[in-house]
């Protein structure tokens, strides 16, 4: 794809559940809701860079730093980082109150799509993360089990979170970006998500 090619995303939410259900023995109804509610906000996400350029997915189109290349970038290292969390533990996502300036400039590069980077590449890598985290809330044996949230100016010192809260954290911050997206997107075009 090229810079000035629109990205020809599917659209469609997936019926994870279904995929869920013949691939494992049996999925609880909570399983399943949690399948449900990640796939619906992801597509929200997803939805919102329907048919556009690279260069597209790179505009501020607001007083905010973002650009919808950047928040579906962002939203997969979220991801990404809370599922190592739930397997890991806090080792999986370093100590935040030790990161030095120049982490935070490259943590930053998280909230861009980067001139080297594509629109078509970071939702593939957004694809791949969601369908691992789509087989962590099947195959956990406990989503009860537990960790200390990393030490992190956001959050409580002693605080754990359960996978459960982790996988309902991933939900939040997923359907809170794609309300973010939908604007930069209307902004940008006059497309929106829904209405």
């Amino acid at each position: 794809m090229t810079v000035n090619e629109p990205a020809n995303h599917d659209v469609t939410t997936p019926d994870v559940t279904a995929d869920a259900a013949t691939t494992a023995p049996a999925v609880s109804r909570e399983r399943a809701d949690l399948l449900e509610m990640l796939a619906k906000h992801r597509h929200f996400l997803r939805f919102t860079t329907r048919d556009l350029t690279d260069e597209q997915a790179r505009q501020r189109t607001t007083a905010s730093e973002l650009c919808l290349g950047g928040l579906i970038k962002h939203v997969t290292e979220v991801e990404q980082g809370w599922a190592d969390f739930i397997l890991e533990g806090p080792s999986a996502m370093g100590d935040f109150t030790a990161m030095t300036e120049d982490d935070w400039a490259k943590r930053n590069d998280g909230f861009r799509l980067l001139p080297d980077e594509t629109l078509e590449g970071v939702l593939a890598d957004y694809a791949k993360v969601a369908s691992r985290t789509d087989e962590l809330v099947v195959t956990l044996p406990d989503l009860d089990a537990d960790h200390p949230l990393p030490p992190a100016p956001w959050n409580e010192p002693g605080k754990r979170w359960s996978a459960r809260q982790v996988l309902l954290h991933i939900m939040t911050e997923t359907a809170q970006h794609a309300g973010h997206a939908d604007i930069i997107r209307e902004s940008l075009d006059g497309a929106k998500s829904m209405g």
